[in-house]
């Protein structure tokens, strides 16, 4: 998840109140600009709230069809689990490499330019996948189809930030976050359901045609940019910005965050599947595609994430969502269903604490480039995922789900680590010694 929670990049305030940077693209905006923002009650306003709806629902969608499939396609085309992972792997690595790319042209282009040939792009690829003859087909389409997702979640945080409002953003980004949270649930439903009937040919059939339809559904009501204003591609620029937040050690430390807890998701989500229609459990195909119903269990650990993390501060939410996510991979050890089930709930629910935690601290972490720096945290989370759900499976394969949990866990002990170096950093800066903290 989602993926949505990169943020919508900002601009430090100039001395002069009377012109303002836009939120993304740091272009002069008068107060008269800025009031023919979208506000609620208008027309426009609801049409980009339904469109970026629909663009959350056709991006995770597609992203995240083939990881319902990964059984069926291991039986069909002979494949490891490691091997079949791939399938879902290479989607979020083409998205990773390409996310910095698109920010970019979308500065140049437009947001609305970016984002419909994104989605169009990617349904097309989407619409060549049941055709794929073999495994090497289907992977090099789906690098191909992340690239071409990579689009959205560059810039739709953008489109919003300068055609909406401030006063209503943060309700617009909530639906937008709910469209990817529908998005990523529905595709794994609907993919695992259409293929324990017909197969996964007609899974990905039925992904590819429901992220048409909200392709379309977002073109047709996406109201015209009237803020944005294009801005040159400067590579020399970008690459000074994201060399220094790669020297930043407050965010490297964000970002290998991002990475660790995906890591566990990928590996849980990438062999979950294989575990319930295997001995003991047996679960039909169609049961076990169920089981992404969990995935709403984020949806209020996300929010709940804020609240814990003003109680207890940003390191100890983290230190809670780790310990969440590690009992739960624990509790899935066994022959249990119902604590397998449960363990699920709590790895799930550890996940998107940990990832909301993160994500928030970027935009305060970052004193500039504050797009580049949502940027590298998305590249290292999708990163995570391809790296966390190729390896989980392989462990899967040789071991079982013992070996897919120890992937978890130890990931969730580096996580530990790096959440402890912080915290004895911070302690260090109350003395005096260093002012080195963890977004604080």
């Amino acid at each position: 998840m989602p993926p949505a929670t990169s943020g919508a990049s900002q601009a430090t305030m100039p001395t002069d109140a009377r012109i303002q940077p836009s939120p993304t693209t740091g272009n002069p905006t008068t107060p008269e600009t800025a009031d023919r923002r979208h506000r609620p009650g208008d027309r426009a306003f609801r049409r980009a709230n339904l469109a970026l709806f629909a663009a959350g629902v056709a991006t995770f969608v597609l992203l995240y069809s083939t990881q319902g499939l990964l059984p069926i396609l291991s039986a069909d085309l002979g494949l490891t689990p490691g091997q079949a992972s791939w399938t879902a792997s290479a989607a979020t690595l083409g998205l990773a490499l390409a996310l910095l790319p698109a920010s970019a042209l979308s500065d140049r282009y437009g947001r609305t330019a970016v984002m419909t040939a994104s989605m169009l792009a990617a349904s097309a690829l989407a619409l060549a996948l049941p055709f794929a003859p073999d495994l090497t087909t289907l992977v090099v389409l789906r690098v191909l189809q992340g690239a071409a997702l990579a689009g959205l979640p560059a810039t739709a945080m953008a489109y919003l930030a300068e055609e909406i409002h401030p006063s209503a953003l943060a309700s617009a980004m909530g639906l937008y976050v709910a469209g990817n949270s529908i998005g990523g649930m529905g595709g794994r439903l609907l993919s695992g359901w259409a293929a324990a009937a017909w197969g996964w040919r007609w899974g990905l059939a039925a992904s590819a045609a429901l992220a048409l339809l909200a392709a379309l559904a977002f073109r047709l009501l996406i109201p015209a940019a009237r803020n944005f204003r294009p801005a040159p591609v400067d590579a020399r620029a970008l690459a000074r910005t994201v060399g220094a937040h790669l020297r930043n050690p407050l965010l490297v430390r964000l970002y290998a965050l991002a990475l660790l807890f995906m890591a566990v998701f990928g590996a849980v989500y990438n062999t979950i599947g294989y575990r319930l229609i295997a001995a003991p459990f047996d679960l039909p195909q169609s049961v076990a595609a169920s089981i992404f119903v969990v995935y709403l269990v984020g949806t209020a650990t996300s929010a709940a994430a804020g609240r814990l993390t003003g109680r207890l501060g940003r390191r100890g939410a983290l230190y809670v969502a780790i310990g969440v996510t590690a009992a739960g991979l624990l509790l899935s050890l066994g022959d249990s269903l119902l604590r397998t089930l449960l363990g699920l709930v709590l790895i799930t629910g550890g996940f998107f604490a940990g990832h909301a935690t993160a994500s928030s601290s970027v935009g305060r972490t970052a004193t500039h480039g504050r797009a580049q720096a949502s940027a590298l945290y998305l590249i290292a989370y999708y990163l995570g995922n391809s790296l966390g759900g190729t390896v989980g499976a392989d462990a899967y394969h040789s071991v079982g789900w013992d070996g897919a949990a120890a992937v978890g866990l130890t990931a969730m002990t580096l996580a530990a680590g790096v959440t402890l170096y912080a915290t004895r950093q911070a302690v260090r800066a109350r003395r005096g010694v260093t002012v080195d903290t963890l977004g604080a």
